[in-house]
C-alpha cells in the first residue's frame, strides 16, 4: 500500500491510512479542548448552547468506534467506516451535518488505498452537496456557507494536497469571519457561527497533518487549549444599546394550512415539491416514500401548493383551512390511553415532567437536552424497538429544533429494513405536547402525522429564560441575572421579574389569537407561578383556556404554546 510520503518541504503527498488516523485523533483533541468554547458561541445568551459538546461527543463516538478497524485498511474504505460511525454518533444539527460532510467525502475516496489531492477536493465538493441536501431550509452564514467556500477554494486549487487543504482552511477562516454579516443574530450576539467554527477547526486540523511534521503535531495536541476560537468583536456590530425596546414587528404568517397526501412521486420529485413549498411559505413537511408522502405547508397561494403537488405526483385527502381566523381548533383528548394496536410514537423529553406527559399519551421516551442530546444512533435503536414491539410504522417527536435533522436521519437509515418512520417537525416541548394531544392509536399512521403536525405547528411558542452574560437583543440589552422573555426565537422583552415577564411572553403570543394557553414550569418552578402567570396573561382574553403541567426542563423557566 502506498505510504504518505513527505515531500521535500515536508508535506504530504497523499493522506494514507495511519495519516488518517492522526487527523481523526487530532480533530478529537482540538474540539475537546474548545467544546466550551464554541458552545459559548451561542446567539442566546442562555447557557443552552451546545454545538462545542455535540460536535466533541459526535467524534468522539465516532473516533472510538473507527479505531479498532484493522490497520490495512486503506485509507478510503477508513473513511467510510468513520462517515457511518459519524452518523451513529451524532448528536444536534451540527453533529448530523457533520456527518454529511463525512459522508461525502467518503464516497469519494471509498476503495481508494490513498487520498490524493484531486480526491480529496471532490471530496469536499461531495461532502458539501452532501451536508446542504440535509437541511431543509438552509442558510448563508452557517456552517453550510463555510463548506461550500471551502470546497470550492479546494477545487480550484491545482497544486498538490497540501496547497488543496491549505485553500479550503483558509478560505474557511474567511467564510466564518463573513457569518455575522450574512445572520443579523450572529451580528447583534457579536459571535461566529458555531458549527462553521467547528469545522474550521477540523481543516486547521487537516492542515497540520498533510504538513507532514509530526512534531508539530505532538505540540498542538499539548498546547491545543491555549488557542482561541472566538475572533475579536466585528467592527459592524453595534458596541452600545442601540437597539430598540421592542423588535419590529414580524412579517404576517401565511393565510392558509395545506395538507394532502402524495401518491405516485419520486424522491426526486418529493425534494423539488419541498423546495417549491419553501419558497411559498414556512411549517413545510414532505416526508414518506414513492407510495405515500404527507405534505404540510403554511402558504398564500394554496392554488400554487396544490398545483406544486399536482406536477410532483398525484395528490389526494387535500384539505385547506384558514389558519388564525376560521381554521379547526382540534379538541384536546384526555392525556392517558390506553395501549392499542397502530402506530408507535418516540417522544423526545427534556425534563421528567415532559417524560411523565408523553409516557401517559402512550409515547415511548428518549431523553434529551442542552448537552446531553440524543443521538442519531440511540433514536435508530428506540426506533428499530418500537417497531420490534409490534407497531405498526413509528412516529417521531423531536421537541427541539436541534434533534429535528438527527431524528430525519434516524428514519432514512431505517428505511432500508422497512420501517415506516415519519417525523413530526415539533421544534418545541409544548409543540410536541399539542401533537401528542391529538394523537389517535387507532388511526392510520398517516391520517395522526397530518393531525399531529397540523396541531404542531399552529402552536406559537415562548420561553423565559435568565441571562447568564451580557448581550444585545432585540428587546433591548440584558446583564447576567435579567429575566427573557422569548417569542418565537427571539428575546422580545428584558426585565427582573419572572411572573411580569412570562405574563408579557403569554400576551404577545395571545394578540395573533388562539383558544388555549398551555405553560410548562421548569426545574424548580413552582406550578403557582405558572398558575400566577397563566391568569395575568389572559386578562384581555378571559374566554381563552389555560393549563398549567410540570415539564421539569433545565435552563427555560417556563414554555408556553398557544393554541
Amino acid at each position: 500500500m502506498p505510504a504518505a510520503v513527505p515531500t521535500p518541504e515536508g508535506q504530504l503527498q497523499v493522506l494514507d491510512v495511519n495519516a488518517v488516523r492522526r487527523w481523526a485523533v487530532l480533530v478529537r483533541s482540538g474540539l475537546g479542548a474548545h467544546r466550551a468554547e464554541i458552545d459559548a458561541l451561542n446567539v442566546f445568551p442562555v447557557p443552552d448552547g451546545d454545538t462545542g459538546t455535540n460536535l466533541f461527543l459526535t467524534f468522539d463516538g465516532a473516533v472510538d468506534r473507527t479505531l479498532t478497524e484493522p490497520a490495512d485498511t486503506g485509507a478510503g474504505d477508513l473513511l467510510v467506516v468513520f462517515a457511518k460511525n459519524l452518523l451513529w454518533s451524532a448528536r444536534g444539527n451540527s453533529g448530523v451535518i457533520l456527518s454529511q460532510l463525512a459522508r461525502g467525502l467518503a464516497e469519494a475516496c471509498q476503495g481508494q488505498p490513498v487520498v490524493d489531492a484531486r480526491t480529496l477536493a471532490r471530496g469536499l465538493l461531495e461532502g458539501d452537496r452532501r451536508a446542504w441536501e440535509a437541511v431543509t431550509d438552509p442558510r448563508e452564514g452557517t456552517i453550510l456557507s463555510v463548506s461550500r467556500a471551502a470546497a470550492q477554494a479546494g477545487a480550484r486549487e491545482a497544486g498538490g494536497l497540501y496547497a488543496v487543504v491549505l485553500a479550503a482552511r483558509d478560505a474557511a477562516r474567511s467564510a466564518l469571519a463573513r457569518t455575522p454579516q450574512q445572520l443579523d443574530v450572529l451580528a447583534r450576539a457579536g459571535v461566529v457561527d458555531a458549527g462553521g467554527a467547528g469545522l474550521v477547526l477540523l481543516l486547521e486540523c487537516l492542515e497540520e497533518v498533510s504538513a507532514g511534521d509530526d512534531s508539530r503535531i505532538a505540540h498542538s495536541l499539548a498546547e491545543s487549549g491555549r488557542r482561541s476560537l472566538r475572533p475579536p468583536k466585528p467592527s459592524f456590530v453595534p458596541a452600545g444599546p442601540e437597539l430598540p425596546d421592542t423588535a419590529a414587528e414580524p412579517a404576517p404568517p401565511p393565510e392558509y394550512e395545506v395538507m394532502y397526501l402524495l401518491g405516485q412521486a419520486t424522491d426526486e420529485a418529493a425534494e423539488t415539491l419541498r423546495t417549491r413549498l419553501v419558497g411559498l411559505g414556512d411549517s413545510v413537511l414532505v416526508v414518506g416514500a414513492a407510495d405515500q408522502w404527507t405534505v404540510h405547508a403554511h402558504v398564500d397561494d394554496v392554488g400554487a401548493a396544490i398545483e406544486a403537488g399536482i406536477e410532483a405526483g398525484r395528490p389526494r385527502q387535500v384539505r385547506v383551512s384558514r389558519l388564525l381566523d376560521d381554521a379547526p381548533q382540534p379538541v384536546r383528548p384526555a392525556l392517558t390511553r390506553a395501549a392499542a394496536p397502530g402506530p408507535g410514537v418516540i417522544a423526545c423529553a427534556s425534563g421528567e415532567g415532559l417524560a411523565d406527559i408523553f409516557r401517559r399519551a402512550g409515547a415511548t421516551i428518549l431523553s434529551t437536552g442542552p448537552g446531553r442530546r440524543a443521538t442519531t444512533g440511540e433514536l435508530i435503536a428506540a426506533i428499530r424497538e418500537c417497531h420490534r414491539t409490534g407497531a405498526d410504522g413509528v412516529i417521531v417527536l423531536p421537541n427541539d429544533s436541534d434533534l429535528e435533522l438527527a431524528a430525519m436521519a434516524a428514519a432514512r437509515a431505517v428505511a432500508d429494513e422497512g420501517i415506516e418512520v415519519l417525523v413530526v417537525h415539533s421544534r418545541t416541548p409544548v409543540q410536541g405536547v399539542a401533537a401528542i394531544a391529538v394523537f389517535e392509536p387507532s388511526a392510520s399512521m398517516s391520517a395522526n402525522v397530518l393531525a399531529m403536525q397540523s396541531a404542531a405547528a399552529g402552536t406559537r411558542h415562548g420561553a423565559v429564560a435568565v441571562a447568564d452574560r451580557s448581550a444585545l437583543t432585540s428587546g433591548g440589552p440584558c446583564e447576567p441575572g435579567d429575566v427573557l422573555g422569548i417569542v418565537d426565537g427571539d428575546i422580545v422583552v428584558v426585565g427582573s421579574d419572572v411572573t411580569a415577564i412570562g405574563a408579557a411572553v403569554g400576551a404577545r403570543l395571545l394578540s395573533s389569537g388562539g383558544e388555549l394557553l398551555t405553560v410548562l414550569v421548569g426545574d424548580g418552578v413552582t406550578d403557582e407561578l405558572g398558575e400566577a402567570v397563566a391568569e395575568l396573561a389572559r386578562h384581555d382574553r378571559r374566554e381563552v383556556e389555560s393549563t398549567v403541567l410540570h415539564g421539569g426542563q433545565q435552563v427555560y423557566l417556563l414554555l408556553l404554546g398557544v393554541e
